[in-house]
């Protein structure tokens, strides 16, 4: 899907635009749009959560939308889908909402420190990200060093939601219902 420091393609960018006012009708806000490949991928979200019935009309509704507009000069095949419970981060705005989280980072080859680090985001601005390591350690990462990154979702936790989970307190016995 490319390099987050490239920019939007121009056809990321015509699909943002397009995408953005007919997802807020069915409660659902427009995360990332990513092109490469023959496909183009809409990553979308809400406050609470998203079920698959919201997946099909936002799917259904950009279709036709793109279908109508026909903003790309090419076959493709589109994929609605949410940004799941191990978000990629790929723009200043991603790293925001992930600032108390723990994350995964890969750096380009060849950049300087570590290729790969993990932490919990403590700091963002439109140039670096700062991760704190378990031991207390703070290290700033230029982001156009950035070659990936993720949240990483802790299945250990039970003190604090993460990432859209919930607390083990409050998760269903396996195999049973909640009662």
């Amino acid at each position: 899907m490319g390099d987050r420091t490239a920019g939007p393609t121009a056809v990321e960018t015509r699909v943002r635009s397009l995408a953005a006012p007919l997802l807020a009708p069915l409660g659902v806000e427009l995360d990332d749009v990513q092109w490469g490949g023959g496909r183009l991928r809409v990553v979308v979200e809400a406050g609470g959560g998203i079920d698959s019935e919201t997946l099909v009309a936002a799917s259904r509704a950009l279709s036709a939308a793109l279908d109508d507009a026909d903003p790309i000069p090419s076959r493709y095949t589109l994929e609605v889908t949410s940004p799941g419970i191990e978000r990629p981060l790929r723009r200043p705005e991603h790293y925001r909402r992930a600032v108390g989280s723990r994350v995964a980072v890969k750096r380009h080859p060849g950049a300087s420190g570590e290729r790969r680090l993990e932490g919990r985001l403590v700091a963002v601005d439109e140039e670096r990200i700062t991760l704190e390591s378990d031991d207390g350690e703070r290290q700033e990462i230029r982001l156009d060093t950035v070659n990936r990154a993720r949240t990483v979702f802790d299945w250990g936790r039970s003190d604090a939601r993460r990432n859209g989970g919930r607390p083990a307190a409050e998760a269903p016995p396996k195999g049973g219902s909640a009662e």
